[in-house]
This record gives structure tokens, sequence and C-alpha cells, in this order.
């Protein structure tokens, strides 16, 4: 669910039907299309918006248009209205882009403009975008969004700004460029011949060329300012040139004595109506209605109202072709807002309401009207807390959850202490937006001040509720910092005390309870808490916890070796993620990587590993940026690349360090023993196991080191443990390493047994690098068990995979070249250690025979046993290899 768009907004503002043309300045824009930008930067009331609503009349390119205010500050919100606007052109974003603009945290600005830009780089046709009233913004991240549009714009596309002040771009660079046209005050002013024009047919004024000539001087062809005087004097011909004489000042002062002449014009009726209207930055008749209430005696409705002054020319733009919704030139709705806080600060009587009044009329009609968000911020001009807090929350979903979480942060941020320290609900809704924006460090402190709060509140439902808040957003904090206890702990006083219909904080909570239940290894809890947060979220609307859930159930489901439905749900995942897919979505790709990777399929889990690196680098302090290293270097060691996997864990190990990550520690030491036994660094190997505890590493640094019994007294437990608790993937990998330390020790056939079981569980879901990471031992034992008839047809299909890894290794340069994926060394007997020996010492094979009273042939045989167990072709190179692996 996301925030409704006002498509007023959108429209291209219709030309007067009464316009003076002003064809130097529209050839300026035709020509200056061939550039990038069209800058123009002008005062309040110099017809900019005229001029380019005017040339996109005859402009044989489609425009996008947006008209900006100052809630369009938020970068999401921004965005969000810059491709509706694209899209009325028919450029969609695209899902994904949408998604991103509604997830909470740092938005990835370029990673959401690149999308759109490739989607712009596909289409045929060149268009115009146009950013009216850009000055309103005054951000810097919009500033640098604009800044990176701009540099990778394709020729397809022009930007058109419309601005009372500069913006912060690097406009010096695009005029060296001549990327750049720019039209400003002195070029927009009226010449005196267009001042003639616009005074006599379009204002209606008989004058003389002197007396336009004189106000044409003292306006300095300032089109507001000769608007202003052409309305002041209507009616007032005869002292036409007598006003017109005293004309003087700055801008400033000349406006302040142009709209008193103009409104003293006006009915009282008509002056009611634009001072209390002032208030909203657009109006609709209805709307107008509803604001003005009883509060004028006008016979004409709103509707009538604003129809009437659109003929009169008094500073009323339409915003819709059907002439519905309209809005007050800038710089006259500022000075009218001006005049009514005078007013009302100085006025007694029902005819003048107060200022908060009407704001309250103008909430309530746009909530009637299904636009929270504008109610919201009418509210909040109303300094009326408790329908401000209502808006917020909403009805079923808050608008937190609806992209709205910059407006709504803000508001709080700008609100005394005093004030939220005293009212727990916006405590509660303070941490609950700082932590969706990342900003965790000051969340405790404002939970603790709401807590404080509600000691001495009424115990009702609301306040049960707000308890139950507060646990859920700590159980969320705990989430981040992987506690499980914690989280269940916080997780299920949430769920006691939260309300029935209070869905989406129960549906994330009940997600909290998952991940804690699968830190506990308590897997089918969790995937029971995650479909149910799954249902509930999809029926409420609930984006972000969808994504959460199914990525959830994907991780569980790959745990349990269903390796085919886990990446069926990871793609699902993705789909959901859109295109370009959210952060988040880096999980999936991570998911996907892992079990690519043991269906041996390299090349496609290298991509999904490179994919998840690149999107959880666009979030802040996760320690899941290591989770993604370690799975490439993984990808490294398999083909091979054992130099480049050990940088990798390098970098991961110091990110970890330097961050405190750790949960992380445990995957990098493991991944980083695997490297070190390819390298024959069983001692520094073996000491990094034992400091990290990690039962399986220290197994196959047993192995490696000839230990098979010691290796089998470690797998055991593990497998009982495993087999106890229904991990799945710990029971497989177990199984396949002690098949291989029983084969090792000579009891061969309980070996093949225990392979004949491991692989029938892997068969199911298509496993394989988990054999073929076992290397050479795991070769033999897999040729000796085909020989039996019991042994399942999956066999033949890892062997073929062992000759496409050897065919693989020996295209490779070089006889130097070891692969990672077979670093597991099967131990030397004692005899080919002696013969290795008298190798290593220069013997010839007949010299060895002679000295150990062996037949020739069982030298050769030995050598031959010696050569594949080392993984190398010749004498020289055995010799280089026992020495690496400390054997010589």
């Amino acid at each position: 669910m996301s925030i409704p768009i006002v498509t007023t907004k959108l429209y291209i503002p219709p030309p007067r039907a009464k316009a003076v043309s002003r064809p130097r300045l529209i050839e300026r824009l035709h020509q200056g299309m061939h550039r990038k930008l069209t800058l123009i930067s002008a005062s309040a009331g110099c017809g900019k918006t005229t001029l380019v609503s005017e040339w996109l009349v005859g402009c044989p390119q489609p425009a996008a248009w947006l008209s900006l205010e100052e809630a369009d500050r938020d970068p999401a919100r921004f965005l969000t209205y810059l491709f509706a606007a694209l899209q009325t052109i028919g450029i969609r974003s695209g899902e994904g882009v949408m998604g991103m603009l509604q997830a909470p945290g740092p938005l990835p600005m370029e990673t959401i403009l690149t999308a759109v830009l490739n989607k712009i780089t596909a289409i045929p046709d060149r268009f115009i975008l146009v950013l009216d009233d850009y000055h309103v913004i005054d951000s810097r991240p919009i500033d640098d969004a604009i800044g990176f549009l701009l540099e990778r714009m394709p020729a397809q596309m022009h930007l058109v700004i419309i601005t009372r002040e500069d913006p912060d771009l690097s406009l010096a660079r695009l005029r060296v460029r001549d990327q750049l046209t720019e039209l400003r005050t002195a070029d927009l002013r009226f010449t005196s011949s267009e001042a003639a024009e616009f005074l006599g047919q379009v204002m209606g004024l008989r004058l003389s060329q002197e007396d336009v000539a004189v106000l044409e001087s003292r306006t300095e062809g300032w089109i507001a300012g000769l608007q202003l005087a052409a309305l002041s004097m209507q009616g007032h011909h005869k002292d036409a040139a007598s006003m017109i004489r005293s004309f003087t000042g700055s801008h400033h002062f000349v406006l302040d004595y142009l709209v008193e002449e103009v409104l003293q014009q006006q009915s009282a009726s008509i002056q009611v109506f634009l001072l209390r209207t002032s208030i909203l930055d657009r109006l609709c008749g209805p709307l107008c209605d509803a604001v003005l209430r009883e509060g004028t005696d006008a016979l004409l409705s709103g509707q009538e109202t604003l129809q009437y002054l659109e003929r009169t020319n008094l500073f009323i733009v339409p915003l819709d072709n059907e002439r519905r919704w309209y809005r007050y030139h800038h710089l006259f709705a500022d000075l009218l807002r001006q005049r009514l806080y005078q007013t009302v600060g100085s006025s007694k009587g029902e005819e003048k309401r107060d200022v908060e009044e009407l704001h309250l009329r103008a909430s309530e009609w746009y909530e009637d009207h299904g636009l929270e968000l504008e109610a919201f911020h009418h509210a909040a001009a109303a300094h009326d807390v408790e329908r401000a807090v209502r808006l917020i929350e909403g009805e079923g979903m808050p608008l937190l959850f609806r992209g709205a979480i910059a407006p709504v942060l803000n508001w709080l941020d700008s609100m005394p202490k005093e004030e939220l320290d005293a009212k727990p609900a916006l405590s509660v809704m303070h941490a609950s937006a700082l932590l969706m924006v990342g900003q965790s460090a000051d969340v405790e402190r404002k939970l603790q001040a709401a807590e404080k709060g509600l000691q001495s509140a009424a115990q009702d439902n609301k306040t049960r509720d707000l308890k139950g808040h507060i646990a859920a957003i700590r159980a969320t904090l705990a989430v981040n910092k992987h506690q499980a206890d914690t989280i269940i702990a916080e997780s299920r006083r949430a769920l006691e005390y939260l309300h029935p219909d209070n869905l989406p904080v129960r549906t994330a909570t009940t997600w909290t309870l998952g991940y804690a239940y699968q830190l506990q290894g308590d897997r089918a809890a969790a995937s029971q808490a995650y479909s149910e947060a799954l249902s509930i979220s999809r029926t409420i609307g609930h984006y972000m916890i969808t994504m959460l859930a199914t990525l959830g159930l994907g991780n569980i489901q790959e745990m349990d070796n269903r390796l085919y439905v886990a990446a069926e749900t990871y793609r699902h995942a993705l789909q959901l993620a859109g295109d370009p897919p959210l952060p988040v979505a880096f999980e999936a790709h991570l998911g996907l990587a892992r079990i690519y990777y043991e269906w041996n399929d390299l090349e496609t889990a290298m991509h999904h590993g490179q994919q998840a690196v690149r999107l959880v680098q666009q979030l802040q302090h996760t320690d899941r940026v290591v989770a993604g290293e370690v799975v490439l270097a993984r990808l490294k060691l398999a083909r091979g690349e054992v130099a480049e996997a050990a940088a990798i864990l390098a970098k991961a190990d110091h990110i970890a360090r330097r961050q405190n990550f750790v949960k992380q520690a445990p995957h990098i030491a493991a991944a980083q023993v695997l490297v070190l036994l390819h390298q024959g660094q069983l001692a520094t190997a073996a000491h990094l196991a034992q400091k990290h505890e990690l039962p399986v590493s220290r197994a196959r640094v047993h192995l490696a080191q000839g230990g098979a019994s010691a290796a089998l007294a470690l797998l055991e437990p593990l497998r009982e443990q495993a087999e106890v608790k229904g991990w799945e993937d710990q029971r497989l990998q177990v199984m396949v390493l002690q098949a291989v330390a029983l084969h090792a020790q000579g009891e061969k056939l309980k070996a093949v047994q225990l392979l004949v079981e491991a692989l029938t569980i892997a068969q199911s879901s298509g496993c394989i690098r988990t054999f073929v990471d076992e290397g050479i031992p795991m070769r033999r034992l897999l040729r000796e068990a085909v020989t039996l008839e019991t042994i399942p047809d999956y066999a033949g299909k890892l062997l073929e995979e062992f000759e496409a890894e050897r065919l693989n290794d020996e295209s490779k340069s070089g006889p130097r070249q070891f692969r990672s994926d077979k670093f597991l060394v099967d131990p030397l007997s004692a005899r080919e250690l002696e013969i290795l020996q008298l190798v290593a010492q220069g013997l010839s094979n007949h010299e060895i025979s002679e000295r150990l009273f062996l037949a020739l042939s069982t030298v050769k045989g030995h050598n031959r046993n010696i050569f594949d167990k080392l993984q190398v072709k010749r004498r020289t190179e055995a010799v280089a290899r026992a020495r690496e692996l400390g054997l010589l």
C-alpha cells in the first residue's frame, strides 16, 4: 500500500485564453532542445510557468510535468511523483523501483535512477521532463539525484527546471560543455510592445503609449507587477495616470501596495474566499466549500468562485483541462497567507475563523476523500496532535508503512521534546520511524520516555497496545544483533499486549519470532512463524514483511535440503522485489548462489553471488555483506582461484572485526580452514578450527593429517545431534565426511553403506558439491561402491562430475595448478611415505626397489598411488607438493 498520487501535480498548466505571444523566447526554448538542460531561473511573477506551458503546446515532443511543493523534499515522495510524471508519457519505472521507495531505510538513489535511465534508453522517441517550482525542494539528496540524472541522461531526454533560485547543480560544467540553456529575469521581462499588448488586449485597459511606457518602466517589465497594477486600475481609468506615477519602491513594497489595492476592489465574499483558501496548496470547488462552510455569505459555490477568479485573471492557475483543480500563483498565495494571519490576529467574530479551524476542515475533507497524507499535513498545521497521530496510525496500515516515513519523522522532530515525552504514543511512533530509517541510536531513549509516560496512564486497550508496540520495537532491535533470547522474550510480550486488530505490528512481530527460532535451530517453529506472517502480510498488504517472510521460508527450505523448492521460493522473492530489486533481495540472490553452487553450476552461482554483494552494499551496518563475501570466496575456491579466495576472506574478516560482526566470525573461519587445507597449512588450519570451535572443520583437518579415528570421534555426535534436531543439511554433510573417514580407516563396507544412505538423501535435492568437494578420497570411494549392485544410479552422475572436474583441471595452465575442491588429501600409507622420502632423495624406481627389496612393478604402483593422492603427475611435483603439506 502506498500514498495516493495527487494527479493534478502532473498536469501541464493549460495556456491562458488571453496571453501575450512571446515568439523570441519560444524560439530560444526550441533551440535549447539539443542540450541536456533548460534552466528558467527568475524571481516570482515573471511568467516562467506560463512561458513553458505555451511552448509545450507547439512542441512536437511529448512532455512529462511535475509541479513541486515543499512536501516533495522527501526523496521517496519526490521520486514517486517523478516516476508518476514519466508514466504519463508511457515510461514505467518498474515494480522494484516502487518497492524500494516504500521500503524502510536509506534510499538507494543511484540504483533507482539507473534502472529508470535504462528504461528511458530503450524508448525510441525524444521527450521533455519539466520540474516546476524546483526552488521549494531545498534538498541535498534530491540535488544529487538530479545531478546524477543529468550526468547520465540519454539523448532521448531533455530536462527543464523552473525555479526562483539557481539549483545546487554543476551549472558551470554544463555551460562549458554547451549542455545548458538559460532564461533569467532579464530575459522574461516584457518589452514595451509586449507590455502594451498585455495591458490592452489581456487586461482590457485603454492607456496611452506614454502611460504604458511609464508603467513598463516602473515595473521593469515585471509581469506580476503589471498584472497587479492593471487589476488595481480596472474601473479607475480617469485616475490611471496618477496611479501609475505613484508606483515606487522595490517589488516587495509594490506587491504589498498592489495586493491591497486588488483586494479592496473585490467583494467582501471574494476577499474572504481568497484569504481563507490560501492555506491550500491546491484548490477544487468541494474542498473550498468544506474549508469555508458557513463562514461566508457568498452566493457562488466554490467551483463557481474559482471559475470567476480565472476569468478575471486573479493569479489563479488551472491544473487540469477540466478546470476542476487550481492553485494560486505562489507569490500571491504567500501574500494572501500573510494577510490572513494579520486579519485573524486582529479580528473578532464568527466571520473570521481561526486559521487552525480552516486547516482542520481541510484535513477532514482530505481524509474523507482517501488522501491521508494531505489530511495529516493539515492536521499538523492545525496543531491537532491527537488527529495527526490517528491519521499516521491509519486504518489497518500506518502511514509509516506506506512510504510516508520522512514527513512523519520531520513532524515529530519539529515537536518540542517536552510535548513528545508527555505523549507516550508520540514517543513510540518516533522510535518506530527512527528504526525504519536505520537511526537506531536514539530508539531506546524514546521507548523509555514512552514507558515513563505510560506509568501514570489509564490501563486501557490503547495503553496495552502501546506497551505491545514498545516490545515489538525492542524485538526488532534485537534482530539486528541476532539476540535470539531477547527477540523471543520481547516478541511474546508484544503479542500478549498488542490489540488483536493491530495486524501490521503483530505480523512484524510474528516474523521476528520466526527469525529467533531459526537462530536457535528450531526450524519447524521458524517455518510455522514465517508461514503465518506471510499469510497475514499478504492479506493486509504489508509489503516488507511479505518479502522477509518469503526469504525466511526459502532459507528454512534450503537448510532442509529441499533445494528445488527453496530455489523456487527465492525466485518468487525476486519477483516480489521487482526490477530493479529492493536491496533486501540480496538474501534471495545469496540463497540461489549457495544452491547453484551445490548443483555445481558455478557460473550461475557466481552471477547470483555478485548480485547479492552489489545489493547488500546499499544497506548500512549489516553483517550480511560479510556473508556475501564468504559465498564468493567459496566459489573462487571451487574454481581453483585460491589466492583470490584468500584475499576475499581476509577482506571479510577485516570488515567483521572492524564492525564487530561476531556472528559471522565462524563462517569466515570455516571458509579460511578450507583455503589453508588446500595450501597445505595444516597446523594453521587446526589452530583456527580449534579457536572457533568448528567441529566439522576440525574433522576435515584430522582427515588431512591422516587421523581418521579422531575425525570419526568428532563426527558421530554431530550426526546424532543433526538427526535429533532434524537438521538435514548438517546430517548429509556429516554422513559424507564419515564415509570418507571410514574408508580411510579401512572400514570399506561401512563406508559404502553410509555412502549409499547419503546418496539416497542427496539425489532428491540434486546435491553435487557436497561430494565433489571431498576430492580424490570420495572419487575412490564412489568407484569402489559402483561395483556393488545396491549403489544408487546417482553415484554414476557424481563420477561424471568428477571426470569433468579432472578434464577441466587438466585444461588449465600448468601442472602446478591444484584444484581447491580436492583439498582433502587421502592419507599416504606408511610404505608410500617411505617411498616418497626416497623419491625426495633423488633415487630412481630401480634403486628404490633394491633398497626396499620390492619388485619394480610394485614401486611403480606405489608411485601411481602417491601421484594420485597428491594430485600431481611427476616426481618433482610430488616432492614439492609433499613439502607444502608438511609430509617431508
